[in-house]
């Protein structure tokens, strides 16, 4: 099917079933790949993911068409992570992430798994704008112009929060030394 995001969106948003079915095939991955990178483990973006989509349903009533679908989908994903990360205690988190990266770790991508982790952490530390600002434009490769479109802040302020970011890996790098 060769019909735009939008086109589908506003026919999804009508009640056809085929286009939001193709709507999902879509941008599934993205969805999920979002969700993965908030979170940083697999079944916490699968339900992420699925708590998207399964809304997704009655929020195309409510889409216009006035942003790209993707940033639009995209800022839903990202409330949703952040629902998701707000609703989670910081030690139900924390013996996830243990307990993956113990896994990890005896695994033949040992320091990999060590740097993950340690980004992760470092994300956790930095605050939840710098931590958002760096998934979307780092992560998920968009432009700061993207980035800004996603979580509806000037993109002066994405290169500003990237600035920060860089300063702050720095400085905690430089302390664990």
């Amino acid at each position: 099917m060769n019909t735009g995001d939008n086109e589908l969106a506003a026919q999804a948003g009508n009640g056809d079933a085929t286009a939001f079915q193709v709507l999902l095939g879509r941008h599934y991955d993205s969805i999920y790949r979002i969700a993965y990178r908030f979170t940083g483990v697999r079944e916490d973006a699968e339900d992420i993911a699925q708590g998207v989509c399964v809304s997704l349903a009655v929020k195309l009533r409510s889409f216009k068409g006035e942003a790209r679908f993707s940033t639009w989908l995209f800022r839903i994903v990202v409330n949703a992570a952040q629902d998701f990360h707000r609703k989670n205690a910081a030690t139900s988190r924390l013996n996830a992430a243990y307990g993956e990266v113990s896994e990890l770790m005896r695994d033949e991508h040992a320091e990999a798994a060590r740097e993950q982790s340690w980004l992760y952490d470092a994300l956790e530390r930095v605050g939840e704008d710098l931590r958002e600002t760096a998934i979307l434009v780092v992560a998920e490769g968009m432009t700061h112009a993207e980035a800004a479109g996603v979580l509806e802040i000037k993109e002066s302020t994405v290169s500003w929060r990237m600035h920060e970011l860089r300063k702050n890996l720095k400085a905690l790098a430089k302390a664990e030394l």
